[in-house]
Order: structure tokens, then C-alpha cells, then sequence
């Protein structure tokens, strides 16, 4: 078991389309993003969903979050209010294998100015474009930008293949095509 690097990634991508679009060498204009040594900066569509709290709203349930309290934006950067997060989408669609798990990290970039995504690992056999979570730590706004990287993720290798993959068990976010909120329960 292992991180794999940037050979297998490139073989992956290209031969079994595990990333489309594929970027195969770090693209340095804006936030870069692309094939790093031992990982893939992935990048972040134009569509947002800016959390809108207001004053109806006293909790916020995974098992049953309201679309109203979103509002979607689309543009070449999101504004993220104080204390505050957005879901956005991948650029790219992902293919994961039978005996690859990932996690993913942050890019330093965001991770300095007090921007944190959030995005939970993907499963073996899973695909579809991710949505991931997109934090504010800050008492101000700050700025995110579509089109350039936004985290990094690493590809896990098991010495053997699960028993049952995230297709196997028709995960509810299998083959997502768009910003996917929270589907509740499990």
C-alpha cells in the first residue's frame, strides 16, 4: 500500500480516463493545479452555492438541508462571506479504481489566507465530479477563484482490492454531474 506518483497518475488518466480534463504537468498561471510529483491539484468550476444564513434559520441538519438557504452564483470567482462556507464542483470528472482510495488536502495557497476546503475521500469505484465544501475562517471575506486549483489529491494504493466499492453499494453520490448538497442519512 502506498501514495502513487506521478507516472501511474499520468498512465491512469490517460489510458483509463480516471481524470478528464487531464492536466499532465502543473499549470502555474493563477493558483496552479494539475500532476504533481505524488498527487493531482484539481480545480474548481464557475458555479457556486453561497451559503445565505438568515434569521429563520437556527440550525443547520445534514439529514435535511434546505436548497433555499444557497444561492448560486455563477462566475470566474466567489466571494465567500465571513464565517461562512460554499459548495462548488470539480472541473474534473474522476474514475477511481477498485484498489485506490484518495484523501485530499487544501492547497497552501487558500490554507494561508484562511480558506479551507473540505472535501471527504473517494471511495474505490467511485467517479463523478466531486463537490466539495469551501470554508471562510476569516472575519472578512475572501476570494476564491474558478478555473485554477483549489486542493490536492493524493492516490492510495491497497495491496487488494475491497470487497465491496462505492459502486457496489450504489452510493448516493455516484456519478454526480452537478453542485450536490447533502442527500441525509448515511
Amino acid at each position: 500500500m502506498g501514495v502513487k506518483n506521478d507516472r501511474w497518475i499520468r498512465n491512469m488518466a490517460l489510458e483509463h480516463g480516471m481524470i478528464e480534463p487531464f492536466a499532465d504537468k502543473q499549470i502555474r498561471e493563477g493558483i496552479s493545479y494539475g500532476v504533481g510529483s505524488y498527487g493531482y491539484d484539481f480545480r474548481i468550476d464557475r458555479e457556486f452555492k453561497i451559503f445565505q444564513p438568515d434569521e429563520n434559520i437556527s440550525l443547520i441538519d445534514p439529514k435535511n438541508v434546505n436548497p433555499a438557504s444557497f444561492q448560486t452564483l455563477t462566475n470566474d470567482y466567489c466571494d465567500i462571506p465571513a464565517n461562512s462556507f460554499v459548495i462548488a464542483r470539480t472541473i474534473e470528472y474522476f474514475r477511481i479504481p477498485r484498489d485506490v482510495v484518495t484523501i485530499c488536502f487544501g492547497k497552501s495557497t487558500y490554507a494561508r489566507s484562511g480558506i479551507y476546503s473540505h472535501i471527504t475521500p473517494f471511495e474505490p469505484e467511485w467517479e463523478g465530479f466531486a463537490t466539495i465544501a469551501i470554508s471562510n475562517a476569516n472575519s472578512c471575506p475572501a476570494r476564491i477563484y474558478a478555473n485554477e486549483g483549489i486542493a490536492q489529491l493524493l492516490f492510495i494504493a491497497a495491496e487488494d482490492v475491497c470487497a465491496i466499492s462505492y459502486a457496489d453499494k450504489k452510493g448516493k453520490y455516484q456519478g454526480q454531474s452537478s453542485i450536490t448538497l447533502s442527500k441525509g442519512n448515511g
